[in-house]
């Protein structure tokens, strides 16, 4: 056995077998107050990145007097090196929809919506059996609690909570602005807890075991275990159950090809820490946070396209509502392009890591305000890269 497998064997809630009969009466015992307090002493934060408190979420969706209340799963996994939620859809479905059904109770929704993402079609026939089978369950143990499936069509802004929304509605995918929260006037301006697959596949757990288990994984500030997705220049891809709070330096011991000099955490989106940090920061809330994307790169990576790889992702993925990120994604990409190619001297750098800093206070939704986080990581650890 290796240190993967001892970790994943110590550390695994999601992936371990589990009676999910037990689980279903499990919710239908408990008042909604019991839900929302197992789940607010568990300490289990937003699996998706931005690390909402689940619990804090639930509890005031709850206490918005509205006399129609929804939950919605955000299953539209499209950030670039992170496969997480397919894994746990095709092999703990079960989980999720229970997780679901915990939050319907917790604030008296009677109605929840998996929003699955266009290129995971191939997952859609097998989620909507299970779906149907649990809906048949929750009736027969008198849990007035419905799920429905809905299909993305592939726009990486749709992970947006509030552009998710607006597709569900069957508008054009682009975020609200906030406030309100979706909390308050989410779907159909009606109050709606929007959570991920890994977080809603937790929660089930905490609701069914108690708190203490999770609670006692991780640190004060990132407790609980985290999937991963697990690629790039690594001797072990995949992907794997590991508790929050460890080192980058653990998580290269365990995964590196041995010449590792950055690791990309989460996603496209997320930081790049370059060999030098790797024994400082950590993989959680109060340092490096992470939707699950980690990626390794080692010496033969250019971190020059890497960047550029990036950028072109997100101008085609922008929705062109708002300038900063519209107009923003483009300058970004032409101007480390001309840099490169000696049409700009190496001074415009500050300009453009400028730009950045300002996209991530005024673009209106997160793939606007993440585009520093890449840009500014890679810039100053790696800028003899880009600049030759």
């Amino acid at each position: 056995m290796n240190d993967v497998q001892k970790m994943q064997e110590k550390f695994s809630l999601i992936f371990t077998v589990r009676d999910h009969s037990k689980m279903i009466q499990s919710i239908a015992k408990k008042s909604p107050d019991e839900i929302i307090d197992e789940i607010i002493k568990s300490g289990l934060r937003g699996r998706g990145g931005a690390g909402f408190p689940t619990g804090i979420k639930w509890k005031a969706a709850k206490e918005a007097k509205d006399d129609k209340k929804f939950i919605i799963c955000n299953a539209d996994e499209g950030e670039p090196g992170t496969f997480k939620d397919r894994k746990i859809l095709k092999d703990h479905c079960e989980l999720v929809l229970l997780g679901m059904c915990a939050a319907g109770k917790a604030i008296d929704a009677q109605t929840g919506y998996i929003y699955l993402r266009g290129e995971y079609a191939f997952l859609q026939s097998d989620v909507l059996n299970k779906i149907n089978e649990y809906n048949e369950l929750f009736k027969n143990n008198n849990i007035n609690f419905k799920i429905e499936l809905r299909m993305g069509s592939g726009a990486y802004v749709c992970g947006e909570e509030s552009a998710l929304i607006e597709s569900i509605e069957g508008n054009r995918g682009e975020p609200r602005n906030k406030p309100p929260f979706p909390v308050n006037k989410g779907l159909f301006n009606y109050p709606t807890v929007v959570n991920n697959v890994e977080t809603l596949a937790y929660a089930a757990i905490i609701v069914d075991e108690g708190a203490q288990n999770f609670s006692s994984i991780g640190t004060n500030d990132s407790k609980g275990s985290k999937i991963f997705s697990v690629s790039g220049d690594a001797k072990i891809k995949g992907v794997f159950e590991l508790p929050l709070g460890m080192k980058v330096s653990e998580l290269v011991d365990l995964f590196s090809d041995g010449d590792t000099k950055a690791v990309q955490i989460g996603g496209a989106s997320g930081f790049c820490v370059p060999r030098k940090q790797f024994e400082e920061k950590i993989i959680g809330f109060e340092g490096v946070p992470t939707g699950g994307s980690i990626i390794f790169f080692n010496s033969s990576r250019s971190m020059y396209r890497v960047l550029m790889n990036y950028l072109d992702f997100f101008r085609e993925e922008s929705c062109g509502q708002c300038t900063p990120c519209r107009v923003g994604c483009q300058q970004l990409y032409n101007g480390i392009n001309a840099i490169h190619n000696g049409q700009r001297p190496i001074s415009y750098l500050l300009q453009l890591q400028k730009l950045a800093k300002i996209m991530s206070i005024t673009a209106k939704c997160g793939l606007g305000q993440s585009v520093a986080n890449p840009f500014i990581s890679i810039t100053e650890h790696f800028k003899e890269e880009i600049c030759y």
